[in-house]
C-alpha cells in the first residue's frame, strides 16, 4: 500500500512555484542536473537552486550523486559536483484514498494464473485477495491471535483504516461499516468483481485473528464499501 504521509510530503514541496519548476526542468533532462545548470535554466541564484534541489530530494522526488563535470580526475580535477535526478519513487494521493494499483496487479496475477492453470480467473482472483489479507493482518498481530473477539476486531479495524478503508460504528450494536471502497471506480463499472475482492480480502484479515476474528458479509450500498464487519461471537 501507498506511503500517504510521504506522498503528502512530496505533492506539498511541489506547492512552492520556485521548487514546482526546479522539478519541472529536472524530470525533463535525461542526464543528471547539476545546481548551476538547475539555477542557469530557471533564473535563479545557486545557493537558492541548492536550498531547493535539496528540499526536493529530502522529500523523495529527487535523487542525487556526485560527479566531476570537467570529465578529468586526479590533482587540479576539481572537487565534485552534487548531480539531482528524478527519483524512482511514484508519488500519488487520492482523498479518499484509492487502490487501483493493487487492484490491478491482483487481477494481473489472477488472469496469469488462469491462463496457465484453467482456473476460472475469478476464483484465483479470490484466492489472491484473500492471502494479501491474511498477509495484513498477520502483520499486524506478528503472528499473536487477540485475547477476544473485541480485541480482534479493533484490530481488524486498525488494520483495514491504514489501507484506506476508513472504518465507522453502523447503526447496529458490535456493527462496523467501511465508508470508503478503495476500489470504488472499479465497483462503479464492475461490482461483482470489487466485491469480490473486497470480501476475499477483509475475510483475509479476519482469518488471521483467529480464532476470534470479526465476520464479514456483503452489504452492498454506493455510498461505501460492500462489507459490513461485526465481532465474532461469544463462544460462552
Amino acid at each position: 500500500m501507498p506511503n500517504r504521509d510521504r506522498d503528502v510530503t512530496g505533492i506539498g514541496a511541489l506547492a512552492d512555484p520556485v521548487r514546482r519548476e526546479l522539478y519541472r526542468f529536472v524530470a525533463a533532462q535525461p542526464h543528471p542536473v547539476s545546481r548551476d545548470e538547475a539555477a542557469a535554466a530557471t533564473g535563479i541564484a545557486r545557493h537558492q537552486a541548492k536550498f531547493h534541489l535539496d528540499r526536493l530530494e529530502a522529500d523523495g522526488l529527487l535523487q542525487s550523486d556526485y560527479a566531476r563535470l570537467t570529465g578529468r580526475s586526479g590533482p587540479g580535477a576539481g572537487r565534485p559536483s552534487k548531480r539531482y535526478r528524478r527519483s524512482l519513487a511514484q508519488i500519488a494521493v487520492s482523498l479518499p484514498p484509492r487502490e487501483y494499483e493493487l487492484a490491478g496487479r491482483l487481477m494481473a496475477e489472477a488472469i496469469a494464473e488462469s491462463t496457465r492453470t484453467g482456473t476460472p480467473a475469478i476464483d484465483v482472483l479470490r484466492t489472491l485477495a484473500h492471502d494479501y489479507g491474511r498477509e495484513l493482518g498477520s502483520t499486524a498481530t506478528a503472528g499473536r491471535a487477540p485475547a477476544d473477539a473485541q480485541a480482534a476486531l479493533e484490530v481488524a479495524i486498525r488494520v483495514l483504516g491504514e489501507h484506506g478503508y476508513e472504518p465507522r460504528e453502523g447503526p447496529a450494536a458490535s456493527e462496523v461499516y467501511l465508508a470508503n471502497c478503495p476500489f470504488h471506480a472499479l465497483a462503479q463499472a464492475q461490482t461483482e468483481l470489487a466485491c469480490t475482492m473486497n470480501l476475499a480480502l477483509i475475510g483475509g484479515v479476519s482469518d488471521a485473528l483467529a480464532p476470534h476474528g470479526p465476520r464479514t458479509r456483503l452489504c452492498p450500498d454506493p455510498s461505501r464499501c460492500c462489507v459490513v464487519l461485526s465481532a465474532a461471537p461469544d463462544p460462552g
